[in-house]
């Protein structure tokens, strides 16, 4: 089934329930859904074919909903314009995934109007919620288009969205995802998580991101998407406690800043169920604290965009043992392979290794995503061996629980020791005074690289670098402690919370003959 199957069965056994809401504005299944086909008889109405590649650019909105539900109703292609990317990165993208159509809301009027100039193929600019732009008004464009939307058949192969890989360097390559691998990522959160009527999801990250897809999950049991425009930390606690949410995703980022507030522990967190945690590394004593504090909700699912947000799942019972005791082992997992995908432990020779040996992460099955838009090359370099290789390496336990050691291209060689930065970084989270670290590899005359910490403290809280490095001696051999610390005020991040290391590392391998990327 695809995104708009589910919605539309929603709709269908609970058209009375509310689908989005945001401060002012909410809509019921059965008005999105009619709204959605309006948009989507304008979209054909207006010369745009299936598979049309569509841009959504837009904060997280009821109205950037409605318009995905009408383009995928359509049969274009979601292109998902981040907000936080600059416009030269959209534009950019916009360009090489072939954009002809453009939704935007008004806060990015002069966004719209650069990207429509520079970008030769944009054929058609739609302000969402406005008609005081250049551009025509979403609700003049469907006026002659109030009808319902003909049925089509499915294609489980067909492009759903052309979603730009999350890496920190280089320009993002175009992920083809297919309405196959979203059902299977949906299949291994129903099977491995708490989907039940009358759920609460707060939009927190990005809807360009995975809060937008796993909004869309809650569809088929009539749950219900909070919009939250901006990744507030007290907001959030807020919004728990006012509409009784159940399920939010975030980053590690956001996470700590939520931890970090004095009052966090005054907030009413009963009504959760699951907080997803993802798209970074996430620091083992705050996941500790976070259950302390939230209670079992801690969620986890590991994936790529190359094979969406469901590689392996940890669920929050799976943190803890009969009695409700923290398992330490599982805790430092990114959990088991999930339902409906084969995982294995792989050398570099495609050999999978015997449990509790390290190699890379790889996967195959239906969440594996066909390739790149137009990168035949890039998609075969990730694809040997007939699985997809996720360029992290693991562990897998004798009970199936995956640990990350690190990213391959992150490995630090210093005097001959392969060290990894993911293990260093567990162990300076664990400082008090650390609010956030990531560790590169610096240049040394003795050691070829040096272990560098690059740390972000909590706001009002000193440390040196000399108790950074003895509290890191005292956890991890004194090869793996870093040789020095720097500090500062926030750690370079990409639009979807990643911590840019290639910029850390630039200020360091400067005029160098060489640089670690």
């Amino acid at each position: 089934m695809r995104v708009i199957d589910f919605f539309d069965k929603g709709a269908n056994l609970y058209p009375n329930n509310l689908a989005f809401v945001e401060p002012g504005s909410e809509y019921t299944y059965q008005q999105a859904q009619q709204e959605s086909h309006h948009i989507a008889s304008a979209i054909r109405g207006h010369g745009f074919g299936k598979g049309t590649n569509i841009g959504i650019l837009a904060p997280n909105s009821n109205a950037a909903f409605l318009a995905l539900l009408g383009l995928m109703r359509a049969e274009a292609i979601w292109l998902p314009i981040n907000p936080r990317n600059s416009v030269e990165a959209n534009i950019d993208l916009l360009d090489r995934f072939e954009g002809e159509v453009l939704f935007y809301h008004s806060y990015f009027e002069k966004e719209a109007q650069a990207i429509q100039s520079q970008v030769s193929g944009i054929k058609a600019l739609i302000c969402l919620d406005s008609d005081q732009g250049a551009a025509q008004a979403l609700s003049s464009w469907i006026a002659d288009y109030h009808m319902t939307f003909p049925a089509t058949t499915e294609n489980p192969n067909d492009i759903f969205a052309l979603f730009p890989t999350g890496g920190t360097t280089g320009k993002p390559k175009g992920v083809m995802i297919t309405h196959k691998n979203i059902e299977t990522m949906y299949a291994n959160y129903w099977s491995a998580f708490k989907y039940h009527d009358d759920s609460r999801h707060l939009v927190v990250a990005p809807m360009t991101h995975s809060a937008g897809i796993i909004g869309c999950a809650h569809f088929a049991r009539g749950g219900t998407n909070y919009m939250m425009a901006k990744a507030d930390p007290e907001g959030i606690l807020k919004a728990v406690q006012e509409y009784g949410i159940t399920h939010y995703f975030v980053p590690p980022t956001v996470l700590y800043m939520m931890l970090a507030l004095p009052n966090v522990r005054d907030y009413d967190h009963s009504s959760l169920q699951h907080i997803f945690i993802g798209a970074a590394p996430t620091s083992l004593e705050k996941l500790k604290e976070a259950i302390d504090v939230f209670g079992p909700v801690m969620t986890e699912a590991f994936g790529q965009t190359e094979a969406p947000a469901s590689i392996t799942v940890k669920a929050p019972w799976d943190y803890l043992d009969k009695d409700g005791n923290i398992i330490e082992s599982r805790l430092a997992s990114i959990g088991r392979p999930a339902a409906f995908n084969q995982v294995a432990i792989l050398d570099d020779n495609g050999t999978e290794v015997p449990r509790g040996e390290r190699g890379e992460i790889c996967v195959k099955g239906e969440l594996v995503t066909p390739g790149y838009f137009n990168n035949p090359e890039a998609t075969a370099e990730v694809r040997e061996f007939g699985w997809h290789h996720t360029g992290d390496i693991g562990v897998m336990d004798s009970e199936g629980f995956v640990k990350i050691v690190d990213r391959k291209k992150d490995m630090i060689i210093t005097g001959g020791f392969n060290v990894f930065p993911n293990e260093i970084e567990q162990a300076i989270t664990q400082h008090t005074a650390v609010q956030d670290c990531a560790v590169v590899g610096v240049p040394d005359e003795k050691w070829g690289e040096a272990v560098k910490a690059v740390i972000q403290l909590k706001p009002g809280i000193h440390a040196t670098e000399e108790e950074i490095i003895t509290h890191t001696k005292a956890l991890l051999d004194s090869v793996k402690a870093p040789k020095s610390v720097d500090f500062i005020d926030d750690l370079p991040r990409s639009p979807v919370g990643k911590v840019l290391k290639t910029e850390l590392r630039k200020k360091y391998w400067e005029g160098r003959d060489r640089a670690v990327n």
